[in-house]
């Protein structure tokens, strides 16, 4: 008898929503792209949902854990760009203005294209994604994200064989980011990824949370989600996606290269020179728990670094 190990969140098809209900909310969500109406969020959420107007999507990935509150995901942040305490983001995000904005995708591309984020969220059909996302500080949350797989986008594009990373770049416009007057970092915010581990399936581009549009504080209007690698790696309020042939430059890792690697996955046995990360502490539960390899989603990503030395590429 063959028997299947799935992935602890797989989806049964019981489990998805009724496509006469995904078909509604997607003409709802066309309607207020039609008609001018998708928010511009020119103040950040408050309470639970926020006013803010629901995305159409498909649940594809659930996590049998309870989710962080709506109200910590949204005021417990670290988005530099806004100062560097944990509510800054909340508390300042708000005039950031989120439209008109546009995406440049660029480099070793055949089809090198500026992407307007309301055109870009049509092009491929919204999904809602449990994650656990893991910070490096030992603190952690479970968030419903609703987005797209990168790898759809980077195949719109049509990658060159030159191709082997992918650069990721931030707003810069301290009138807008007040956190980019100070030099705690090097502005703009700037990440990348391996090419393969952006084209892989887990990899998403957010554009809301808890069904919402994402919220400012939160990396609106997209965002990077890799929810295997420290949450600093997913980053927030995207300009620009190069592809490149060399490992792009990082703005953790040029800040502190000896605490902060390139591939940051999640890694109980490689502490931080400040931190362990053998354990954690979810948002809302005080007790701590053990920190699970690349988060927990193992099974799905450690053939990306096999025969790697995790100590040396962290």
């Amino acid at each position: 008898m063959l028997i299947r190990n799935l992935p602890e969140s797989y989806l049964h098809e019981r489990d998805a929503t009724p496509e006469s209900l995904y078909q509604d909310r997607r003409a709802v969500l066309a309607g207020m792209i039609g008609a001018g109406l998708m928010p511009h969020l020119a103040q950040a959420a408050d309470g639970e949902g926020g006013g803010l107007p629901r995305l159409s999507s498909r649940l594809t990935r659930r996590l049998d854990e309870d989710q962080t509150s709506y109200d910590s995901v949204t005021h417990y942040n670290n988005f530099y760009e806004f100062g560097t305490d944990k509510e800054d983001p909340a508390r300042r995000a708000g005039k950031l203005r989120t439209r008109p904005w546009t995406v440049r995708v660029d480099g070793l591309v055949s089809k090198p294209q500026t992407i307007d984020i309301d055109r870009l969220i049509r092009l491929a059909p919204l999904e809602e994604r449990v994650y656990r996302m893991r910070c490096v500080e030992g603190w952690s949350m479970v968030i419903p994200w609703v987005g797209f797989p990168l790898n759809a986008l980077l195949k719109m594009v049509e990658p060159l064989g030159k191709a082997r990373f992918v650069a990721f770049e931030t707003l810069k416009d301290p009138g807008q980011m007040p956190g980019q007057r100070s030099s705690v970092l090097q502005w703009p915010y700037v990440e990348g990824l391996r090419l393969d581990e952006a084209m892989h399936p887990l990899t998403l581009l957010a554009v809301g949370l808890y069904g919402r549009v994402l919220p400012n504080q939160n990396g609106a209007p997209i965002r990077l989600v890799v929810p295997w690698k420290y949450g600093f790696k997913s980053i927030k309020s995207i300009v620009r996606i190069r592809l490149v042939d060399r490992q792009p430059p990082t703005s953790w890792n040029i800040s502190a290269p000896q605490e902060y690697g390139f591939y940051s996955n999640v890694n109980p046995t490689v502490d931080h020179p400040r931190w362990s990360q053998a354990r954690e502490r979810r948002i809302g539960d005080w007790l701590p728990r053990a920190t699970l390899p690349y988060n927990g989603y193992g099974a799905e990503v450690s053939q990306l670094y096999r025969g790697m030395n995790l100590k040396r590429y962290f």
